[in-house]
């Protein structure tokens, strides 16, 4: 599927690099204003970006910022495309009052506003900035838009409490409350809360290749955590943090990995209170089929 849109970039003034660009909606061509632009620290320019494929990794980073917008609007899924090397396509970026500008230029733009009674205020020195600057996802609530990136994916009905966090490449396919945090590579169904405090582990940092998810009318309770995923109708109760390799005690007796769980439905994770034991119970009966054997085969 190729895809071609308009957007207007902003790129440094002295050293050409691209600082952002912004797609409009309705694909046509919308200027957007800054002082940083006023006073000649950044330049702007209308540009079409196109995208032959989704599988293949972006060439630039005005491809790498359509396909955030292209999350943040909900057009693709997170993991539906290619995201690799994309931090290596973005520059780092002061994101501020007077509009982003390179960190190395802030003084300069503080200075050449003083006679506009400006007074900067920097929100914020990344690669992504914040979703709501770029795109506004209908029918969504977000308490701190600080805490939601660009290339968030947030369905209609989902609300981000001042304590969620939701990465890009990550977000919800439905209506759901996010008070934890939600990482690159996640997606969260219909109808699930992630509680205050609560993560859920991604690729990003350390190596690791699974990807999490979890699925509709699930809990993942306050300042709990999974490194599996969960299927629908599932509970990890508070505190509890459930990586793959935490051993849980199966509703047949059986001690397991929680790796070998993952993706099940209706299970409630809990740590025994008198035993300490991490357990797996059955919060429907008709769920629960037994663990897969060939998980288990060490032949």
């Amino acid at each position: 599927m190729k895809i071609s849109r308009i957007g207007h970039r902003y790129s440094d003034s002295l050293s050409g690099k691209t600082i952002d660009v912004w797609f409009a909606r309705d694909n046509k061509r919308h200027l957007r204003s800054c002082l940083a632009h006023k006073v000649g620290i950044v330049k702007s320019d209308f540009v079409t970006v196109e995208i032959e494929s989704l599988d293949q990794p972006a060439k630039s980073a005005e491809e790498a910022y359509l396909r955030l917008h292209l999350l943040s609007e909900c057009q693709v899924k997170p993991n539906e495309q290619n995201l690799e090397g994309i931090f290596g396509l973005l520059n780092n970026v002061a994101w501020t009052s007077a509009g982003p500008v390179l960190p190395t230029r802030v003084d300069e733009l503080r200075s050449l506003i003083a006679d506009e009674h400006h007074q900067l205020a920097v929100t914020s020195i990344d690669k992504f900035p914040r979703m709501t600057d770029y795109v506004i996802p209908p029918g969504v609530r977000i308490g701190d838009a600080d805490r939601v990136r660009l290339g968030a994916h947030l369905s209609s009905g989902t609300t981000v409490m001042h304590e969620g966090f939701v990465n890009f490449n990550a977000g919800t396919l439905g209506e759901s409350m996010v008070e934890g945090r939600v990482t690159p590579g996640v997606v969260v169904g219909k109808n699930s809360d992630i509680g205050a405090g609560a993560s859920i582990m991604g690729t990003l940092s350390g190596g690791g290749k699974q990807i999490n998810s979890i699925g509709e009318r699930s809990l993942v309770g306050a300042n709990a955590g999974i490194g599996i995923s969960l299927g629908d109708e599932c509970i990890v109760e508070a505190g509890l943090y459930v990586t793959a390799g935490t051993k849980v005690k199966t509703p047949d007796g059986e001690v397991v990995a929680a790796r070998a769980l993952s993706g099940m439905s209706g299970l409630l994770f809990r740590r025994n209170s008198q035993t300490g034991v991490v357990e797996a119970i059955v919060t429907d009966a008709s769920k629960w089929g037994g663990l897969n054997d060939s998980l288990h085969s060490n032949d």
